[in-house]
């Protein structure tokens, strides 16, 4: 049942019961989850990860991730 005029709260719960019947809790998890913002600087972390990688690194690593059953 709607109502014209809800409480963010209402429609948050609204919501989520709307999610949860369609995708279950699984699917409804999933879904929230495109929704986070995450934390940090992607951009800062990822030049300090990325400057100290050679090469040879990727490459060890694509080896061993391979040889992995």
């Amino acid at each position: 049942m709607v109502r014209k005029s809800m409480t963010l709260r209402e429609i948050r719960h609204e919501g989520l019961q709307a999610l949860l019947d369609r995708l279950g809790p699984a699917g409804t998890f999933r879904f929230l989850q495109q929704y986070d913002l995450g934390r940090g600087d992607y951009t800062k972390e990822r030049h300090r990860w990325l400057d100290r990688t050679t090469i040879d690194d990727i490459v060890e690593d694509v080896e061993r991730r391979r040889a992995q059953p």
